[in-house]
């Protein structure tokens, strides 16, 4: 057993840095696994496979109880179901980081804020502009949100050569945008609301809230209730994915068993006489049993929830969801068709300029600062990168888009993100090359003047 003393001494800090690495870690390892599920959709919709492959996730799945029937598609299981649990997981980290990490400072919060918020209206704004009374013009959620995966993704191929503050900042501003999208979703692309359902939902919340209040702690006890939650407000007409954003928000931050604590329930184990623990003493039991829950509870909600459900949505969720999602014909697709070239534009022209415009008026008015080592090409490259909207694209087009109009969607949302994303990495390249040859300048300057 390595002793406390032979290790380097644990800061405040670490509560911060060490999750949020571990966050970017396993998005940059899901968006290889994400690309590749991507590449293998659309191989079986164009391949001979093609009526069985999208034929299959229209297979109905429920349960049916007389005349109650609770039937849905296994699409629909994906999208509404599954996917709530990736926007719990996004709200878990946004509470994390405003309450305990970069952006618990206002100021530093309001600069991918003020990015999120211009890259919300400014492609939806050229969106209206492109598709005004055409068919298609409700569709214009698909481009207002950014691929977290993808963006992180991008950016884990410069690796240092980059500054993490670009990294948090798209991050946060991805999260931003992606919980404005669902709020979108939930009102705007709901259906005429169930208001007993609502009722009920709402009463779900509250109990999930006093549950917290009056101390349990069990984590089956609020998976159960935000089963429940679920079910109420997908009845209710709001569309369900609002119940992991909601739940997300609302999981505490506070550690409930200190550090000092924690040492002083171990040392109680250590107290007890070598072979006596094996002989299962009444008192012994109870103090392994308390240790565990100690172990267990010097860790907050947010991070074990965080750290338990995070790989499940990157490495299963979101490939499962571009599986059913991402399978498109491209035999005599038309990049002409006006709901195409909306969303490309939206994407490729509307997300990077309302983004930097945004974020360069917010530090401008003195509402934002820029972090050490954020400039504005670095901002300007990262812009374009937020123009990747896969996910959450896809995910609304299913919403927004009748059969159709939904292939043309499709095709436009994925030549957008492709065409945002090799801008930015371009970009990101050339400033990491100039960046390389002006520090390999100026050392050699130094050495010159050297006598």
């Amino acid at each position: 057993m390595i002793d406390n003393h032979q290790s380097l001494p644990q800061e405040p800090a670490d509560r911060i840095t060490k999750p949020f690495a571990r966050f970017l870690e396993i998005q940059a390892a899901a968006s290889g696994l994400l690309f590749l599920a991507v590449l293998l959709a659309l191989a079986l919709a164009n391949s001979p496979w093609q009526e069985g492959f999208l034929g299959f996730w229209k297979t109905p799945i429920g349960l049916t109880f007389g005349s109650f029937d609770f039937t849905r598609s296994l699409r629909h299981w994906i999208n509404d179901g599954l996917m709530t649990l990736f926007f719990f997981v996004l709200s878990l980290e946004l509470k994390r980081e405003i309450v305990l990490g970069e952006l618990q400072n206002p100021r530093q919060a309001a600069l991918p804020f003020a990015g999120a918020l211009g890259g919300m209206v400014v492609p939806v704004a050229l969106y209206h502009l492109l598709m005004s009374g055409q068919p298609g013009a409700h569709g214009w959620g698909t481009v207002m949100a950014t691929d977290t995966a993808f963006v992180i993704g991008c950016l884990a191929l410069f690796g240092r050569r980059i500054p993490s503050t670009l990294r948090l900042f798209l991050l946060s501003l991805a999260i931003f945008d992606d919980i404005g999208a669902i709020l979108v979703v939930a009102f705007g692309y709901g259906e005429a609301l169930n208001w007993s359902a609502l009722g009920l939902g709402l009463l779900g919340i509250g109990i999930v809230a006093g549950a917290s209040r009056v101390g349990i702690r069990s984590v089956p006890v609020y998976f159960l209730l935000g089963a429940a939650v679920w079910l109420c407000i997908d009845a209710s007409g709001v569309h369900a994915t609002i119940a992991g954003v909601i739940l997300g928000l609302m999981t505490p931050t506070r550690i409930w068993v200190s550090d000092a604590r924690l040492h002083a329930i171990l040392g109680r184990l250590r107290a007890v006489p070598a072979g006596y623990r094996q002989q299962g003493g009444t008192a012994t039991r109870h103090n392994l049993r308390q240790a565990s829950r100690a172990v267990t509870e010097a860790l907050s909600p947010v991070e074990r929830l965080e750290t338990m459900l995070h790989p499940w949505v990157g490495f299963a969720i979101m490939p499962i969801f571009a599986l059913a999602n991402a399978g498109i014909t491209v035999q005599g697709a038309d990049f002409e068709q006006p709901v195409s070239l909306a969303i490309i534009v939206g994407l490729v022209l509307g997300k990077p300029i309302g983004v930097f415009g945004f974020s360069w008026l917010a530090v401008r008015l003195g509402l934002a600062v820029l972090a050490p080592g954020l400039s504005g090409p670095l901002i300007l490259a990262g812009s374009f990168l937020t123009g990747i909207g896969f996910t959450m694209s896809l995910f609304i087009a299913g919403l927004a888009f009748d059969p159709a109009t939904l292939n043309a969607a499709k095709l436009g949302i994925l030549s957008g993100s492709a065409i945002a994303a090799t801008v930015g990495i371009l970009m990101l390249l050339l400033l990491t090359i100039h960046a390389a040859r002006a520090k390999c300048a100026t050392s050699t300057a130094d050495q010159d003047r050297i006598p």
